[in-house]
């Protein structure tokens, strides 16, 4: 693990493989570890980096309220720790609003973008209670954690699997101080009035089941990305899980 410092956060990531550089941007989550259940299906053509931003489980921070910009100057401090850009970049739900900032202020910076399950900015009352709800149940981990799960996940998904490994990944989504920054920060991001600026080629991702950001989020981000591509998947919000296979191969040929 690399650390280093941005501000007054420690900033820690991860690269596995080489090639051009491809940077992998968490959302609302543990940080870079929640790639790696496909991070290795690019190492053989990419340097791939799992940066850990700013209200992650690895980071180390002030502690203040997030902004977006703060998690994509982050992103462009790694990408230039790395030495190797521009690179392409990768972004899920928070993360992808993070990367949106990131290739709409340097350009120099992105190759490609590739944003997933995120969102473009505020005015769904259904995400901001979605959002309200999850953060406000924080007294009550257990709940907090399940709750967390049902958004991450479709129905689908779940059952397709034995109650002892839908409980295993309820563990996995327990409050934290950070987690509810993220949190906090997900209901004030807005990145509409930046799309415009975006000169990288960009490929949007929804996911049809998703609950948390429902697809018409992504539908309004490739709708606001001048020449932007639009690829939807029948999964819920963490598409990477559920479509390993269908979400790797649109990357890489996006990407190539």
């Amino acid at each position: 693990m690399i650390e280093i410092t941005v501000g007054s956060a420690r900033v820690p990531y991860r690269t596995t493989g080489q090639g051009r550089p491809l940077v992998l941007v968490h959302g609302t989550n543990r940080g870079g570890a929640s790639w790696d259940g496909v991070a290795d299906a690019f190492a053989d053509r990419c340097t791939v980096v799992l940066p850990n931003l700013s209200g992650s489980d690895l980071a180390r921070d002030d502690g203040r309220d997030l902004t977006g910009e703060q998690l994509a100057d982050q992103v462009a401090a790694v990408i230039a720790d790395v030495g190797a850009g521009p690179a392409d970049v990768v972004g899920h739900s928070m993360g992808a609003v993070v990367v949106a900032t990131l290739a709409a202020t340097r350009p120099d910076l992105v190759r490609t973008a590739v944003l997933a399950a995120g969102f473009a900015g505020q005015g769904d009352e259904y995400f901001r209670n979605v959002l309200t709800v999850w953060r406000d149940l924080a007294g009550v981990p257990d709940t907090f954690a399940r709750y967390a799960m049902l958004q991450a996940f479709s129905r689908e998904y779940l059952n397709s699997l034995d109650r002892a490994a839908v409980d295993e990944l309820a563990g996995g989504y327990q409050p934290n101080a950070n987690r509810l920054r993220q949190l906090d920060l997900d209901l004030r991001l807005d990145v509409r009035q930046l799309l415009p600026r975006i000169q990288a080629p960009t490929l949007v991702i929804g996911g049809s089941r998703d609950t948390l950001v429902p697809v018409e989020h992504s539908r309004e981000l490739a709708a606001g990305i001048p020449g932007a591509a639009y690829a939807e998947l029948d999964c819920g919000h963490l598409m990477a899980t559920e479509r390993p296979a269908e979400f790797v191969k649109l990357v890489r040929d996006f990407i190539r």
